[in-house]
């Protein structure tokens, strides 16, 4: 069955719902529910010889878990004698069968169902009268891998959570990324691995800090899975949002990953990997959203932690927090003696500019550039993303450069590299089409300047080209006649009193000398200016758009004219028609 047959059949158990749920709260029930009947028929073919194997094991008097995960050929197991189908030969104990059938999971499904809240749902359907239809609903839909793909699977949640987000005003971008940008992102980060990982045996770890409902590690599974006699990637992540988590976790223990490795929180206030580090990392943070809630404990770690923290390179404002995700992505990567690191992670432009010399925002910068760890920055069309049109970047960061790259960033402008959509999805009305990602990872790979039409489509940068000196340039202060007014204690006695109304700043590029950029650009406006050496400060910006504007020539003055009179001319016979 494909994708959007599937989310609409299950979709349509909230024409059930309807009058007893508002909009906004269908997913409280059609997400577990889906979930479920999916858990419920990947154990489907081998549940007798599981209940069996308890049988004789609790006889024996042992424990009998660890050879039920054996017998159930997966990392789950369920123990009740129920499943979805048989719950419907008892139509007046459907509640209570229910709930036995979901504690007969093993304790890592049960805590999926208890983000879930799912116990509440069954009370509040039972007494409301539909229980036993909704239940009925799932039981006849057939969600076994052979039948709906992991992949599959992993487009419906994210239809089905888009669709209740829309419902309930919450920002569904939160929760997923677009799946041809996850692939571009894997295509990145793996571009000049794939042969390594290709080799039989090969075991990498990767890590997503806002892992939403796991599509990136699961896209990132994908491609190694197609590389042939693959190696094996370890899955990491964390996730704040409760259901979100459950269904990321889900997801991991269908894929026989170890589910201990996905934690719930907030990864900024409480790093579930404490200590860890991976070859390959994935993000999409929230995109300008404040982290007031939490500044107490980040401000808390980068006082007391500095540089042995997360937070050491400095703190961006509370309004946007999404440069503390990079911040966090750049401590867990792996030491460059065990083999480095790289990962991808999706921001919105703030993080290129804002913020002048001294900032927190680039002090960030200055520590990623000054580092060397940038490797690229990539320009995505507007409109990609469900929940937001604004522009996209993705920046590929590691600490294992190759020797061509030491030392540079190389900036992409992918804003045409695009095609619309058939039917607008939220914000989303582009997408990249498979040519359109083969061609940004070439360009990628490539490393080469490239001009398409007179567009400059990549440069190269040297780290330093962003980095600038912001110089204080003083004027003296002048009494009544006019003279400069002299200081007449301490270091300043005898030299001129800077008049702060005329104080002004001038920001000077790391490439150039100081002195002679005063000597040309200040002094013959100002002779009398000089400069505060000690209140210089090095700042850095990635001034993107800048880099690929194209200057376009106004139209000839005659072409603007005719255009005119043509206008003006149709207005006079507009209204000579009005006057007959």
């Amino acid at each position: 069955m494909s994708e959007p047959n599937l989310s609409a059949f299950i979709w349509s158990v909230a024409d059930l719902l309807r009058g007893d749920y508002k909009q906004s709260e269908y997913g409280k029930v059609i997400l577990p529910f889906t979930v479920l009947r999916r858990l419920d028929c990947v154990l489907d073919a081998t549940k007798p010889a599981v209940l069996a194997e308890k049988k004789l094991r609790e006889k024996a008097g042992l424990n009998p878990d660890p050879f039920l995960l054996k017998k159930s050929g997966q990392h789950f197991f369920n123990t009740s004698p129920m499943d979805l189908k048989k719950l419907m030969g008892d139509q007046d104990n459907i509640g209570e069968n229910l709930l036995d059938y979901v504690q007969g999971f093993s304790p890592a499904v049960r805590d999926i169902f208890e983000r879930f809240e799912f116990h509440a749902q069954i009370d509040r359907l039972k007494k409301a009268g539909l229980l036993y239809l909704v239940t009925e609903k799932f039981a006849n839909i057939d969600l076994h891998p052979r039948v709906v793909s992991n992949a599959q699977m992993g487009m419906v949640f994210e239809e089905l959570i888009r669709k209740f987000a829309e419902l309930s005003n919450e920002t569904a971008g939160e929760h997923f990324t677009p799946r041809e940008v996850i692939r571009l992102m894997v295509n990145l980060i793996f571009i000049e691995d794939d042969d390594a990982l290709s080799k039989p045996g090969i075991v990498r770890h990767l890590y997503d800090p806002t892992a939403g409902t796991g599509g990136m590690l699961s896209v990132a599974e994908e491609h190694l899975a197609g590389l042939s006699h693959g190696g094996r990637l370890v899955m990491y992540g964390q996730e704040l949002n409760p259901e979100s988590y459950a269904i990321c976790k889900a997801d991991m223990l269908i894929k026989g990953q170890d589910v201990a490795n996905i934690i719930f929180g907030n990864t900024l206030s409480a790093d579930g990997h404490q200590g860890k580090h991976f070859d390959y990392m994935l993000s999409n943070p929230p995109f300008g959203v404040e982290w007031k809630k939490i500044e107490k404990e980040v401000r808390k770690e980068a006082e007391q932690s500095g540089f042995n923290g997360r937070f050491g390179p400095g703190l961006p404002r509370v309004s946007d927090g999404s440069l503390l995700f990079l911040l966090h992505l750049v401590s867990k990567m792996r030491p460059v003696k065990d083999g480095g690191s790289r990962f991808g992670i999706v921001l919105n432009g703030s993080p290129l500019f804002t913020g002048g010399a001294g900032s927190g925002e680039s002090e960030i910068r200055r520590y990623m550039l000054e580092n060397d760890l940038v490797e690229a920055i990539i320009g995505l069309p507007t409109d990609m993303f469900y929940n937001t049109g604004i522009s996209t970047y993705v920046w590929i960061v590691s600490n294992r450069k190759p020797a061509q790259r030491k030392g540079k960033v190389q900036l992409i402008d992918a804003s045409s590299f695009f095609q619309k959509m058939r039917k607008s999805l939220g914000s989303k009305r582009k997408e990249l089409s498979r040519e359109h990602i083969e061609d940004i990872t070439c360009i990628f790979g490539n490393f080469k300047k490239l001009t398409r039409g007179g567009v400059p489509i990549s440069r190269i940068f040297k780290n330093e080209d962003f980095g600038y000196r912001t110089i204080t340039v003083e004027r003296p202060e002048r009494d009544a006649k006019g003279r400069p007014v002299l200081g007449t204690k301490g270091k300043g006695k005898d030299k001129p009193v800077a008049d702060a109304n005329l104080r002004d700043t001038e920001n000077v590029p790391l490439s150039e000398d100081v002195e002679a950029y005063f000597q040309r650009e200040v002094l013959p406006h100002a002779p009398d200016a000089w400069i505060d050496h000690e209140k210089t400060k090095v700042g850095y910006e990635i001034p993107f758009n800048r880099h690929f504007y194209v200057f376009k020539p106004p139209r000839a003055l005659a072409e603007i004219d005719a255009d005119l009179k043509g206008a003006t001319d149709r207005i006079l016979t507009m209204i000579g028609g009005l006057s007959k």
